[in-house]
């Protein structure tokens, strides 16, 4: 039976629910012993959340390697996150073999890919009239229609979701005087000229003809503010859900987590703003572990280097407001389990532009209008004009006559242009891979047997952790109690009386394992004096007849198992 090809995914194609899962499976049945799929949970209209695992499954299961973990497209519209999961997919399936690190990877190490979170926002956000909204279909926290206001949505039939413009001379935008296409604020105190008001594109309900107020969107959720961590109620943290986990697609993610504690790394696809987003959200750069901190920013360094984009803080440098915090998100994986996480906010059109003086959030609330003329100028040269569609007159069935134009934050903000999306989501497999690569990895050193009569053995068995990483991975997971030791087993044959444990126990735990990563330089003040604190050893003594074999195993939570036999001889 011939094994069939690999696919050859397109990477400036967002896929739709069913695509995405013939997609996912062929490449299963193309590599049945790299790939697997399955099915995690059923999202709130009952779509199945795909997770595929990758490694090599002829160096054992997945549940005895060191873990990675990576999602995208929590957020509906924003599916260059699920772009950039489905890359490294094909990255580690077509690497496998040819590439060293890949193939090392996957003989040593399993990475689990969920391309899409959230298939029913993702599948609203690509309908033939697109609506874009933050996260689940459901609606919260009411279910009722608005009974007035201005909806959201694509309103003249085009498939975008673009700005109205009306003349108005209490408006608060303009026509910029350097180029009449482009809206700009209305300065302090200025008056006499041409004034305009602007809104979403969408309909109206009940238009009293005076006043507007643009509809929340009934379906409210924020699925990364229902994580566990940290996790507010909606009056303090707006799309917070009912309690924690209250999703099916946020409970499916953390069901997984939780029944894979191999997973000693994650990161987050979102967009957008084209930068890393390294923990805490909750809580300062002072308040955090130093040697987890220390650590974290090694690898957002490193991040920076293979993918050039900048790392920086999520409490210091990206929070939506200076008085907000952020909890309740998949920062979880940190704040609770001491993984490693990071968050990617995939694409940034000011830097596509040119743009490279600007504060990520802060920049969105204000920045000069050369950076809008900076934007223009892409949209015309790079985008045939589509990212800042010119302003058409449209006869709007509530507000008469009207201009629909500006920006299109969708398709161009929100995500990359078609032919920019590979070329974004490129850069990161390599920074993938070396996270993966520094995982803890537990690994046999040695076993010994010495017979102390004629039937009564000293068996000795050592393990070493091959991983840059702690077998713990951060000092949170020790502090938070979610890890321990190695685990020695010695397994005793049943229904054998001739065969006993006279020293030690059937089971021991052992010590947490050091990495390889240097404590500190070689200049430092007082030198490491835990040599060997990558090893750990156990001793039994057993009474058995010569020849007996015996099966041992040591794991470790998040560094994997070694499964290896002596022979009592």
């Amino acid at each position: 039976m011939t094994t069939p090809a690999t696919p050859v995914p397109r990477f400036d194609t967002f896929y739709r629910h069913d695509e995405l899962t013939r997609l996912l499976f062929d490449y299963a049945d193309a590599h049945p012993g790299l790939v697997s799929v399955a099915s995690i949970g059923k999202s709130y209209e009952g779509r199945d959340i795909w997770v595929a695992t990758v490694t090599n499954t002829a160096t054992g299961p997945d549940t005895d390697k060191p873990a990675f973990w990576a999602d995208g497209n929590i957020h509906a519209a924003e599916l260059t996150a699920s772009t950039a999961v489905l890359y490294y997919l094909h990255q580690l399936v077509t690497g496998f073999g040819s590439d060293d690190q890949v193939t090392h990877l996957l003989d040593t190490r399993v990475v689990y890919l969920c391309p899409r979170l959230n298939p029913d926002g993702a599948e609203l956000a690509l309908g033939d009239k697109p609506r874009h909204i933050r996260s689940s279909t459901r609606r919260y926290p009411y279910d009722e229609d608005h009974v007035e206001g201005l909806t959201v949505e694509d309103i003249d039939g085009d498939g975008r979701v673009l700005f109205m413009r009306i003349p108005d001379p209490h408006g608060g935008y303009k026509k910029c005087d350097r180029d009449a296409r482009l809206m700009v604020p209305r300065r302090p105190g200025e008056f006499g000229g041409e004034y305009y008001r602007l809104m979403p594109e969408g309909s109206l309900t009940n238009y009293d003809g005076l006043t507007i107020q643009v509809n929340k969107d009934p379906e409210g959720l924020d699925l990364n503010r229902n994580f566990p961590a940290f996790w507010r109620q909606e009056f303090e943290q707006a799309g917070a859900g009912d309690y924690p986990t209250s999703e099916p697609e946020v409970k499916a993610m953390v069901d997984f987590v939780l029944a894979h504690p191999n997973i000693g790394a994650a990161i987050s696809y979102h967009t957008h703003s084209g930068v890393i987003l390294r923990p805490m959200g909750t809580q300062s750069d002072d308040d955090m572990i130093p040697e987890d901190l220390w650590s974290i920013k090694r690898f957002s360094a490193l991040g920076t280097e293979l993918t050039g984009y900048p790392a920086v803080s999520i409490w210091h440098d990206f929070k939506y407001h200076p008085k907000e915090t952020i909890g309740g998100t998949q920062d979880w994986l940190y704040e609770h389990l001491g993984a490693l996480f990071w968050v990617v906010e995939l694409w940034g059109p000011n830097k596509a532009a040119g743009i490279t003086d600007y504060k990520w959030i802060d920049w969105y609330r204000d920045h000069p209008v050369e950076d809008d003329l900076k934007l223009l100028k892409w949209s015309d040269e790079q985008c045939r004009g589509d990212a800042h569609p010119d302003w058409r007159p449209f006869m709007h069935p509530q507000l008469g006559a009207v201009e629909i134009g500006g920006w299109d934050k969708m398709n161009y903000w929100r995500n990359p242009p078609p032919q920019l999306r590979e070329r974004e989501v490129a850069r990161f497999p390599a920074w993938m891979n070396q996270i993966a690569l520094s995982l803890p990895k537990l690994e046999l050193l040695r076993t010994e047997v010495r017979a102390l009569g004629p039937d009564t053995w000293r068996i000795r068995f050592a393990v070493g952790n091959a991983g840059w990483l702690p077998a713990a991975v951060t000092k949170r997971a020790l502090a938070r109690k979610v890890v321990r030791g190695v685990i020695f087993e010695i397994h005793l044959p049943t229904h054998h009386p001739e065969v006993a444990l006279i020293g030690g126990k059937p089971r021991v735990e052992g010590p947490h394992l050091e990495g390889h990563a240097p404590k500190a330089s070689l200049q430092a003040f007082l030198p490491n004096r835990e040599v060997t604190g990558d090893r750990a050893v156990v001793e039994w003594v057993v009474r058995a007849p010569k020849g007996t074999r015996l099966a041992l195993t040591a794991q470790a939570e998040r560094a994997g198992v070694v499964r290896t036999e002596v022979r009592l001889d």
